[in-house]
């Protein structure tokens, strides 16, 4: 039997009809979904191509904006001022070096000139004024310096000048002769109650004149800074930037000086700075290409920018690739007036790590005299324990010693080196502050940091002069290795 043909239904003309109805609508049906793909496949296209050209145009325009950013920035801490800086010095009375070593401009002379060239206003951070005879109940010749800077500063009100003064709180009235008498010759003096404010003092030492001028250093506003102490400091002339720089750090004392005064927090953006360790300000220093910043303590008086001094301090140490060279009247690793005691090893710790991990070397130039702590050596014994000929670290410690003469023995409070610097193969830095905790965490100080070694072939950087200052010192018949120093009592107690 053949298989049976199956065939296709033959349709009646209405069901042909309907049926190319039907298929006229599916027809139409066919030609909307393809119009709808082909719109939403071009979307698609044009949607990737935005994507791809926004992935590789967009790092290229933020290069641009970052480039542009940088160089704003680049702009904004550059300095047009052709600035001059000079390294001075107190030496005391009766203290010799030989003919040929170094030597500097003097602090009396450089108070003396900034005072003659002032011609609109003078501002003074200090912690306190003994410039005659009177206030130390003596009669030395030596404080004629003293007396000559009271008296040109007396006279500013009537030159037209301004002079400001911020002082720390004296503690008694008959401390206040100088004060009282720039009080009577019209000018104005805030006394900045840190004390209450932070339980620490107002111990910085700086000028700022006309806003262009500046003095920072250890030189306290005393007769005895000028003759009988030694001192360092640097004075700047013709930087606007920096003076105005340094003007809103006084600007914060002044503030402070108000009755009833509190620690803003955090401070107005008038007292913000752009110049700090990460982008310091970019200048010219005696024609040298220079990055310059100024750091400030205690933190909660640092406003927005600035660099806390005990960040700038460690900063240079973990910088420094040959050497270390610091002179400062106190060292120790303690905050020296609390109670109860604290131990504060940040320094310390620094230069340890300097000496063992990088083979730096360190030298540490320390005062000895009769208000020195005597625990202070115990601590300076420890550094200088870890150099030896089987470590082969390199850590010297020396104590430097004033001479003292029957005559000057009865002028209280004199007869040391009261420097604060620090000189690294890389950075000079000079600051108002004593290396103990205390000082960077209560007491109000500050400082200058200098680094010129990106300038080609420069000679006689303020890096070059502070090291010579440091070896010409360390080199000295004033100086003692620490282990020879056989009797603290004998040596430093005059």
């Amino acid at each position: 039997m053949k298989p049976k043909v199956v065939y296709k239904p033959i349709s009646s003309p209405v069901e042909a009809e309907d049926h190319l109805i039907y298929m006229g609508r599916l027809q139409n049906n066919a030609r909307r979904y393809y119009q709808c793909a082909l719109v939403i496949a071009t979307a698609v296209t044009v949607l990737f191509c935005l994507m791809a050209a926004q992935l590789l145009l967009f790092p290229l325009l933020c290069t641009s904006l970052t480039e542009k950013t940088e160089n704003l920035v680049k702009q904004d801490n550059s300095c047009n001022d052709s600035c001059s800086i000079v390294l001075v010095e107190s030496i005391p009375e009766g203290l010799e070096y030989a003919p040929n070593s170094t030597f500097n401009p003097s602090v009396f002379d450089s108070w003396m000139s900034l005072l003659s060239q002032a011609k609109s206003s003078v501002d003074i951070a200090s912690f306190y004024w003994t410039l005659t005879n009177n206030d130390t109940h003596t009669q030395h010749p030596t404080a004629n310096e003293g007396e000559l800077i009271l008296q040109e500063m007396l006279k500013l009100k009537q030159r037209g000048i301004s002079l400001r003064v911020a002082v720390n709180p004296s503690g008694s009235p008959a401390k206040d002769a100088d004060v009282n008498a720039l009080r009577g010759s019209g000018a104005e003096v805030r006394v900045v109650n840190l004390p209450s404010l932070t339980n620490g003092v107002l111990h910085t030492k700086f000028w700022v004149v006309d806003g262009k001028h500046l003095y920072i250093g250890s030189a306290n506003m005393d007769w005895r800074s000028l003759t009988q102490v030694k001192e360092l400091g640097t004075t700047v002339y013709n930087c606007t930037c920096l003076a105005e720089d340094l003007g809103k750090i006084f600007e914060a004392y002044w503030v402070l000086g108000e009755a009833n005064a509190t620690i803003p927090s955090p401070w107005p953006d008038k007292f913000s700075t752009i110049y700090n360790k990460e982008t310091p300000m970019e200048v010219s220093l005696n024609n040298t290409a220079s990055l310059v910043y100024l750091s400030s303590s205690p933190p909660p008086l640092s406003a927005k920018g600035r660099t806390d001094d005990i960040d700038s301090i460690l900063s240079i140490i973990d910088d420094a690739k040959k050497f270390v060279y610091i002179s400062v009247m106190d060292y120790t690793p303690t905050e020296e007036f609390s109670k109860p005691r604290r131990y504060w090893p940040a320094i310390d710790n620094r230069l340890r790590k300097a000496v063992y991990e990088r083979h730096v070397t360190v030298r540490l130039l320390i005062s000895c005299w009769g208000n020195s702590n005597p625990n202070m050596f115990a601590f300076l014994n420890s550094l200088a324990a870890l150099q030896s000929k089987k470590t082969h670290y390199r850590i010297e410690v020396k104590i430097f010693i004033v001479p003292v003469s029957p005559e000057q023995k009865h002028i209280p409070f004199a007869r040391v080196n009261h420097n604060k610097y620090m000189v690294t193969d890389r950075v000079a830095y000079i600051g108002t502050s004593n290396w103990a905790g205390d000082y960077f965490i209560r007491t109000a100080g500050s400082a200058i940091v200098v680094n010129q070694t990106s300038a080609a072939n420069a000679t006689n950087t303020m890096q070059e002069q502070l090291k010579a200052v440091f070896l010409r010192d360390w080199n000295s018949n004033y100086t003692q290795v620490l282990h020879s120093l056989t009797s603290y009592k004998e040596k430093c107690i005059f």
